[in-house]
């Protein structure tokens, strides 16, 4: 049977649909067991920091709680209250910045030793095919194009992940302090779910049209290498093919940008409606908490103020 038949391509053209992308999951899974095993130190090192280094961050608001406390209230022993509050914002303060550039330190120097490991293993993985079929149809081409575009993002995804995983302790401390002020307080980070599923919907949904319009990413690549590149100029000046190797990169380039600006307008307006709900939320748990928690009689703001003697 030969490579023309139709059966052959028919089975061949739909090779690319046995083979989904893996889900994201099961690909940041897989990454991260490359990472244990290529740093495992590296590793756990910078996801210790990460989420260390949020600790004293969200200690500030118990800090200043407790010094505003002190400061419009009456108690005797309000000035030590005062001075281990002062301490305590001094300490928050600079342990967040010595962690934080400990942490960038450490997660620099890990993310550029598992960029060597990443790229040789996806290097590895293209050049074991035993074939070049996938350098030669068009649906391996495209996968390979978007793996060539954004083989730095495997790296930069420990650092998402770390800064994900520190902002969830960190969410977990706040909203211990939320409910320590008033129990209102803690249904708070519930009006911040739509928010927080925007944020995951809208990667998926700009990926899925990344992938359908990478075929005009690499059109747009290729013509332009071929205007700009030496061994292709005098073909192009004898034949005159210049403007129309513009034109046609500009048309591909466009139908690319066109499809992927309008997904991304439409997923900001939607992350900003969520976010609206989380503000007009939190704008409305101020005062309702104000009327449940009222102030003592010897609250500063409560005295009034004494007439001068004559």
């Amino acid at each position: 049977m030969s490579r023309s038949d139709p059966a052959v391509d028919t089975k061949a053209a739909g090779a690319t649909d046995d083979v989904p992308v893996p889900a994201a999951l099961p690909a940041l899974w897989r990454t991260w067991r490359i990472a244990a095993r290529a740093e495992p130190k590296l590793l756990y090192m910078s996801l210790g920091l990460a989420l260390l280094m949020m600790l004293p961050d969200a200690l500030l608001a118990l800090w200043l709680r407790l010094m505003v406390d002190a400061i419009v209230g009456s108690d005797v022993g309000r000035r030590t209250v005062i001075v281990i509050a002062a301490l305590g914002l001094a300490v928050s303060v600079s342990a967040t910045w010595y962690l934080g550039v400990l942490s960038q330190r450490v997660q620099r120097r890990f993310r550029d030793r598992i960029a060597i490991v990443l790229e040789a293993h996806v290097a590895h993985l293209q050049a074991s095919v035993p074939t070049i079929e996938h350098h030669e149809r068009p649906e391996y081409l495209d996968r390979l194009e978007m793996l060539r575009e954004q083989v730095f993002t495997l790296d930069h995804m420990f650092l998402s992940l770390f800064t994900t995983l520190g902002w969830m302790f960190r969410l977990i401390v706040t909203v211990v302090l939320l409910g320590s002020v008033h129990p209102a307080l803690i249904v708070l980070p519930l009006f911040a779910v739509p928010a927080l599923a925007t944020s995951t919907w809208r990667p998926t949904v700009e990926r899925r049209v990344e992938e359908s319009v990478i075929s005009n990413t690499r059109l747009a690549r290729h013509l332009f290498v071929l205007g700009t590149s030496a061994a292709a100029g005098k073909e192009v000046r004898v034949t005159g093919t210049a403007d129309w190797l513009i034109q046609q990169r500009r048309e591909a380039w466009n139908g690319r940008y066109t499809a992927f600006a309008a997904v991304k307008r439409a997923t900001a307006l939607w992350h900003a409606a969520s976010w609206s709900v989380f503000s007009q939320s939190s704008a409305a748990h101020c005062p309702a908490c104000g009327a449940f928690s009222r102030p003592t009689r010897s609250c500063a703001w409560n005295r009034r103020p004494r007439r001068p003697s004559a």
